[in-house]
């Protein structure tokens, strides 16, 4: 296992990166152990089954990452993807009412204009 310091972490992310590929990293911050880092890779965590799938799924519900990005995390093609959470009763698309108000006033204006 190594160590890093948070200081050393903000200042050379990479190199933490580089060393949890190898091995576990414990972030230490002020002499007590914070975080540990665990390369995802190299433990073979990513490809465990259903593991890039939930980590997709979970990145995408909580806003991190987009449709498109989720779907080549999960390694799903993007119409299986919105599927997939679909069936988990998760929204593709999320506007308000507002916003979709708004995109109607939008195209009903540039079909006047065309």
């Amino acid at each position: 296992m190594k160590t890093v310091n948070v200081s050393g972490l903000k200042n050379n992310p990479s190199e933490a990166l580089r060393m949890a590929n190898n091995d576990l990293v414990l972030v230490m911050n002020r002499n007590e152990p914070d975080a540990l880092m665990v390369g995802l890779k190299s433990s073979n965590i990513i490809d465990l089954p259903g593991v890039r799938k939930a980590l997709a799924t979970a990145l995408f519900k909580e806003g991190d990452l987009s449709l498109a990005r989720a779907a080549k995390l999960a390694d799903l093609p993007l119409a299986s993807f919105i599927a997939h959470i679909s069936r988990l009763g998760l929204s593709v698309i999320s506007q308000t009412e507002a916003d979709v108000n708004q995109d109607f006033d939008t195209l009903d204006q540039w079909l006047k204009d065309a």
